[in-house]
């Protein structure tokens, strides 16, 4: 409340000095005319009063730019035809600046609290693009003086640029139109009016001055990305327009595009065509869930009325059974399916010899432009007697034909926690190690708990905060070695699975020998436009990241595959606003936008309106009451800002969110559209029902109620 007060004092203050300024009739001391009568005035009484002259002056022209009053041309005037040149351009400079500054910084005491709860989601981008390029764009605005810098620094004060980088970049920006005012005062005498000051042609040179900045560092962009070109010599002609390797999700909807737009393609894969997602990951993944869960339906046969139910099953047909549904998508992502579209794949490694040059087999592939998609591979830690046990992965879990007795599972992210309950639904004794303090860290603490409740419900053991030190081998016994609170923890199992995360394939392929950039994270380097270094070299997938989702590679995929045809007469920056994904244990658990912890990490404001599936017809009747939506929204307003969905058929019901992130729409258009009942979709409508009910207008029902007693 203090705080509160405060603001208003200064509110108050300022206030009272403009209302005192505009009053008192004080701008005709401030302008051209009065100047130039009195110059003669100004000038003995600064020959006399020398320093005391300057720091009035000095105190003015800080109060006036601080308050933004208007008069600051002819105050800069008085500095030249008073001060001279030299010792006026430094005194109007650093009062400028400074009175900038304090402007910049009332504006962000006084009202970036407030905007930033409002408009939170809006100034996340914006402070983004600050950042990055905030100071440079502020240095091109000040070379104009035209332009109205009182705007500048109070909109700038509502964004987290630092003081300091405001107040330098003032400093130097402002310097030019600064030194061409003060001069302009020192011929006073010889000007009629302040616009003989700014000629068409200095205004136009002042525009130019503004605008070269930007114009350098397209140049230099340019020239950076060209340096790396002009090292390799250019084919007179190409035998690709573009040249894709990796069929993986992105590599595929990447030759898929510029097929479709009658580009000549090419597709390189030196395993299989599907890349993980096919055969290692998604596909087999969820064959895997899917039986697992039917085992565990079977288990629960009491919930839907029957006294008892057994199945007998034989793991080595149930991994068969994955196998075959590898084997049916198989044709979706297969050679013959791409060459009918018009793309020439190439089975084999692919070597990246120049940016315009591509080595398969010995064939030399010449091409305009070529897609990295490569994707990634199970990260593997450097833990003693790693070697020892061979571990399982990701990749060579589906190997397995005999169900493992014991399991040890390392990490407690999806794959880890997806492959935990279904081997466990299977008959196996699961140990999850996780060195974090929940499973599905990422997630909120209430996600987090839903999952290690429902683990612990089917016998899943889950170590939290327990950190692999060692491995060892005893006989037919894997031994897990973890520390946990000082403490060694011993665990014996028959078989370690290793899933602590993917680290990207940037090896073994030419990026060392053309020097492609690489991020700390050692993922491929791109812009916006997903070019690496080389403006003819693109990336997508989880080879760059920053997500390692088939749909988010797809999404990349389209982007890189259109700048690369058609740049540099049309390119699109790549949009990552509204990224959904879905981990599938059971209960599922998806989401879009914001969760808790990340609002919380970026300081932004917001309401949380939550339903639970328990309070649902459908899941009612389904017996899959246990989960719930969780929407955050911002303050007082029905506007989306992240949505996490812990439950039933999750991954499918949260689309509806992610349409409504995408498209602008709020909980209001959500609670007004008819879902059919009963479904789990109704779930969505129920919890926008919920907001509406915590944002009913009371004082207008009080009205409304008198109005129905009135009635009756």
């Amino acid at each position: 409340m203090k705080h509160h007060y405060k603001k208003l004092i200064i509110l108050g203050i300022i206030t009272v000095v403009i209302v005192g300024y505009f009053k008192f009739d004080l701008g005709q001391y401030f302008n051209f005319a009065y100047l130039k009568s009195r110059q003669i005035d100004f000038q003995q009484f600064y020959l006399q009063h020398t320093l005391g002259t300057i720091g009035a002056y000095f105190l003015a022209y800080v109060v006036m730019a601080a308050l933004s009053l208007p008069g600051a041309a002819i105050m800069t005037l008085a500095a030249g035809s008073v001060f001279g040149v030299l010792t006026g351009t430094v005194v109007v400079s650093f009062a400028s600046t400074i009175g900038a500054t304090l402007a910049f910084m009332v504006s962000r005491y006084l009202f970036r609290d407030a905007i930033e709860k409002k408009f939170s989601g809006n100034l996340r981008s914006i402070n983004a693009g600050i950042e990055r390029e905030g100071a440079f764009y502020l240095f091109t605005l000040r070379l104009i003086p035209v332009f109205p810098f009182f705007v500048i620094n109070l909109v700038l004060g509502l964004t987290k640029m630092k003081a300091l980088t405001f107040y330098l970049t003032s400093q130097i920006g402002m310097l030019a139109g600064t030194l061409v005012y003060v001069n302009a005062g020192t011929q006073l005498a010889k000007l009629e009016s302040p616009s003989g000051i700014l000629s068409p042609a200095i205004l136009g040179s002042f525009v130019l001055l503004g605008i070269f900045p930007l114009i350098a560092k397209k140049i230099i962009t340019i020239i950076k990305s060209r340096k790396y070109l002009r090292r390799y010599k250019k084919p007179s002609g190409y035998d690709y327009n573009v040249v894709v390797i990796g069929a993986g999700s992105g590599g595929l909807v990447s030759a898929y595009i510029a097929a479709a737009v009658k580009a000549k393609v090419a597709l390189v894969e030196k395993n299989k065509m599907g890349g993980d997602c096919l055969n290692t990951g998604c596909v087999p993944s969820k064959a895997f869930i899917r039986s697992a869960k039917m085992l565990h339906y079977a288990q629960r046969a009491k919930d839907w009325g029957f006294n008892a139910t057994s199945v007998e099953f034989d793991f080595a047909q149930v991994m068969e059974r994955v196998q075959k549904v590898i084997r049916t998508v198989e044709p979706h992502d297969s050679v013959e399916r791409y060459t009918d579209l018009g793309v020439e794949v190439f089975e084999g490694a692919a070597k990246i010899i120049d940016p315009y040059r591509v080595e398969v087999k010995g064939n030399i592939l010449t091409t305009r432009n070529i897609i990295i998609a490569a994707g990634a591979g199970p990260f593997i830690p450097d833990i003693p007697g790693i070697e020892q046990v061979g571990p399982l992965t990701s990749d060579t879990v589906w190997g397995l034909r005999k169900l493992p007795r014991r399991l040890v599972i390392v990490g407690g992210g999806p794959i880890g926690s997806e492959l935990a309950q279904s081997f466990a639904r299977f008959g196996s004794t699961v140990t999850q190690v996780e060195a974090y303090n929940c499973v599905l860290s990422r997630e909120d603490d209430d996600v987090s708990e839903l999952i290690c409740e429902q683990f612990a419900s089917e016998g899943i053991k889950v170590l939290k905060n327990h950190r692999v030190t060692e491995f060892k081998t005893e006989s037919s016994n894997k031994i897990v070695i973890c520390e946990h609170q000082g403490k060694a923890v011993r665990i014996e199992c028959d078989e370690i699975l290793l899933a602590l995360g993917r680290r990207a394939n940037v090896s073994g392929y030419g990026l060392e020998d053309l020097e492609i950039h690489l991020r700390p994270n050692k993922t491929i380097e791109t812009d916006e436009f997903l070019r690496t270094n080389y403006p003819n070299i693109y990336a997508v997938g989880d080879v760059t990241g920053p997500y390692q989702f088939t749909h988010f590679a797809a999404h990349q995929a389209w982007y890189a595959s259109v700048n690369a045809l058609f740049s540099p007469f049309k390119k699109f920056k790549a949009d990552y606003r509204v990224i959904p994904w879905t981990t599938f244990t059971d209960p599922e658990v998806a989401r879009v936008g914001l969760n808790e912890k990340e609002a919380q990490n970026q300081g932004v404001d917001y309401e949380v309106t939550k339903y639970g599936f328990d309070e649902l017809d459908r899941a009612i009747a389904d017996e899959e009451t246990k989960g719930f939506i969780k929407v955050l929204t911002v303050p007082g307003k029905d506007k989306i800002l992240g949505v996490t969905i812990a439950g039933p058929h999750a991954g499918d019901i949260i689309i509806e969110y992610i349409t409504a992130m995408k498209y602008n729409i709020g909980l209001n258009k959500i609670l007004g559209t008819i879902h059919v009942y009963p479904t789990i979709g109704e779930a969505n409508k129920a919890a926008a029902g919920v907001w509406k009910k915590a944002h009913a207008p009371e004082s207008i029902l009080k009205l409304v109620k008198k109005f129905h007693a009135w009635r009756r």
